[in-house]
């Protein structure tokens, strides 16, 4: 930006040396606070677009919660109910993602400590890999079981956790964050859980790529789901149609939920699941 204001032709330019050099350096002066204040400007407004996405979950899960702590005699079991989340908005170039996911889980070291730490006197707040050997994630959206211990007094002993204090054991703060679409990016995959036990990013990145390379009329999230459940399968020892056989309410032995978007920037958006 500063470049081309430098360049840009005024009236008088070339008729007095002293006078152009002083009037560059205004110009640039006065380009160079302009795109300072625009660049504030664009951060601030990126800033609170993250920050209304994280407000949006917090108001929704309070409000779920609400209804559940109102029906806990009728339902309890709500409170065993729980979701990961993923939401992704865009406007124009900017990409914003609020994610849930995989990536909390006890899989990772940094959970298990933060989740260890808050609760010091329980030796198994993380226990078989799981939080109170019970989720493997440890954020998520309800499953107010393990963050208040009134709701988890109100399940039936089979279903209760040892709730030791009365701080919770996973919460519900996303990671978030923003990405400025760029000519090299072609588009941008959405999917549950189930398609990352058998895919790593950049595995579904570069399936989804030659994908569209080679049936560019085909659809790359069906394609994925498919996949997806040939590794299932074969990891199982099965065939694949022998898994299909498996009532899917069974085959959460074998793979989670797998439901794709695969968003084209050219315009086309494909959905599956399974």
């Amino acid at each position: 930006m500063l470049a081309v204001l430098g360049q840009e032709n005024h009236p008088g330019a070339g008729h007095d040396t002293s006078f152009d050099s002083n009037s560059k350096r205004k110009r640039i002066s006065v380009g160079k606070y302009r795109g300072a204040a625009k660049k504030w400007e664009e951060n601030q407004m990126r800033w609170k677009c993250v920050k209304a996405l994280s407000q949006a979950l917090k108001k929704t899960e309070e409000a779920y919660l609400d209804i559940a702590d109102k029906m806990l005699m009728e339902n309890p079991e709500l409170t065993l109910m729980g979701s990961c989340v993923l939401v992704m908005l865009m406007k124009g170039e900017d990409v914003y993602v609020m994610n849930l996911s995989v990536d909390h889980s006890t899989n990772v070291e940094e959970e298990v400590q933060r989740i260890r730490s808050e609760h010091p006197d329980d030796a198994c707040a993380v226990v078989n890999e799981r939080v109170k050997g019970s989720l493997k994630v440890t954020r998520a959206f309800g499953a107010g079981f393990l963050k208040q211990p009134k709701w988890n007094d109100a399940l039936l002993e089979m279903f209760r956790i040892d709730y030791i204090g009365n701080s919770p054991y996973i919460n519900c703060l996303p990671y978030l964050c923003h990405h400025r679409l760029g000519p090299k990016d072609r588009f941008l995959i959405l999917s549950s859980d189930g398609l990352y036990q058998y895919f790593t990013n950049e595995e579904a990145i570069n399936e989804v790529e030659l994908f569209i390379a080679l049936q560019p009329e085909g659809d790359p999230a069906q394609h994925l789901v498919e996949e997806a459940l040939f590794r299932a399968a074969k990891k199982a020892g099965m065939d694949f149609h022998e898994l299909l056989e498996i009532p899917q309410g069974d085959r959460r032995r074998y793979h989670d939920d797998i439901s794709i978007i695969v968003i084209s920037l050219e315009g086309r958006i494909w959905r599956s699941c399974v």
